[in-house]
């Protein structure tokens, strides 16, 4: 296959939430099929609710800043299929995607066509795949891998990282991980394994971040909690004060004061993994300077993205537009069916003086019915637009108030869509 047709068959297999198989059973055997690829480097395994692919940022800058070939996995994408998987800071080349797709492909129909499977491997575990190959064949050193959904069942799980971190969790996905946040937290504590070397536990709700401390001692994992790590700014930039250091630096990589927790998370496995590698102080300054996480509070032009597609992110997303921005707003709003729509948009729509709503390309994407629908009565609707796609949207915000900054926000796969459209 060249990338165009292995695009193609990976999307034929569908979306990647609704047609997902929670387990690790079929990924397990993929992946001895392959030869097992992920057991020729040291793996970390990041789960959580917000911040997890953030946190993955950060620790990928500050590994590479210490000169350490560094592969990061993260999901989803936002323009092409290539940014998940980057080797050395770089997206894996088309080309190459596409010859190890083909491989995986070839293995995958074959575990059917023998029975070892009853169907081929699913669109996210197949990616995973990919990148789990194409990082052994590239020797990375440290491989870094964002938890897709949950942890206990999800396919970055059947790699059995030798070192976990859990970021801040809150309720999502409640259809596959359980109601209550007690349930959602055991999803993701499931990732601390009894062969786990190390756990960092990021800020949490006191009652989960019990939970979580609960379950590292019953499977015996040492870990560190993070959510007192002292945090202080002033006209110097940002100080970031653990046991070991106190790191400084005058902005941090990533916009937003909900990103300190995120750089906390990663300064703990970096100052873990200093053990065994040569991570100095100056290389995690480095890091926590140059990380880029596109699609997170992300400034280009008039536009700025961001991929929050829950209630806690577009309350930290609300909280960055009260605070830091003095223009007013033009609010491009998508998300997909499965969230708290009326949450999000109670939080967020205040901060706008124009509103467009409009639908991603996507089969789990709200209607802007559903959405209109989900408007509390004291939002006005008076400066509210409707599109049932992103490029209609994208030209309602530009032609209808050139005095704003427009934001664009809701759900990653809409921002994916505007900006491929905006390039």
């Amino acid at each position: 296959m060249n990338f165009r047709s292995s695009e193609e068959y990976l999307l034929s297999l569908g979306n990647e939430v609704s047609a997902m198989k929670l387990g690790l059973a079929s990924m397990r055997k993929l992946l001895a099929a392959l030869g097992d690829p992920q057991k020729k480097y040291l793996k970390i395994q990041i789960a959580g609710t917000n911040g997890k692919g953030s946190a993955c940022a950060f620790l990928d800058a500050i590994l590479r800043s210490a000169k350490l070939k560094v592969g990061l996995y993260t999901s989803p994408h936002l323009v092409s299929m290539t940014e998940r998987i980057r080797v050395a800071g770089e997206n894996i080349d088309e080309a190459e995607f596409a010859r190890l797709a083909t491989r995986v492909r070839t293995r995958s129909e074959n575990l059917v066509e023998t029975g070892v499977l009853k169907s081929v491997p699913t669109y996210f575990e197949q990616v995973t795949a990919i990148g789990l190959l194409a990082f052994a064949k590239m020797k990375v050193e440290i491989a870094i891998l964002e938890t897709g959904l949950g942890g206990r069942l999800d396919a970055t799980t059947a790699c059995d990282a030798e070192y976990a971190a859990i970021t801040r969790i809150a309720r999502d996905h409640q259809k596959y991980l359980g109601t209550s946040l007690g349930k959602i937290a055991g999803e993701k504590a499931a990732i601390i394994r009894r062969n786990t070397q190390f756990t960092v536990l990021g800020e949490q709700l006191p009652s989960i971040a019990r939970q979580l401390r609960t379950r590292c001692r019953e499977v015996g994992v040492s870990f560190e909690d993070v959510g007192g790590v002292e945090v202080s700014i002033d006209d110097g930039g940002v100080a970031i004060a653990t046991s070991r250091a106190t790191y400084r630096v005058k902005t941090l990589g990533l916009a937003g004061k909900h990103q300190f927790e995120n750089a906390r998370v990663a300064i703990a496995l970096a100052e873990h993994l200093s053990s065994n590698f040569n991570i100095t102080k100056r290389n995690i300054e480095s890091g926590l300077r140059h990380a880029e996480n596109p699609g997170r509070l992300e400034r280009v032009g008039r536009f700025l993205f961001d991929g929050a597609h829950n209630s806690n992110g577009i309350d930290a997303l609300a909280h960055h537009l009260r605070n830091e921005i003095d223009k007013p707003i033009t609010l491009i709003f998508g998300a997909m069916e499965d969230k708290d729509l009326r949450a999000m948009i109670r939080s967020l729509f205040p901060q706008a003086r124009t509103i467009v709503l409009t639908e991603a390309s996507n089969s789990r994407s709200a209607s802007y019915m559903q959405l209109l629908g989900r408007m509390p009565a004291d939002i006005s609707k008076e400066r509210t637009f409707v599109t049932d796609n992103v490029r209609s949207a994208l030209q309602v915000a530009v032609a209808t108030d050139d005095e704003t900054l427009i934001v664009v926000a809701g759900s990653l796969y809409l921002v994916g869509e505007a900006k491929k459209i905006l390039s």
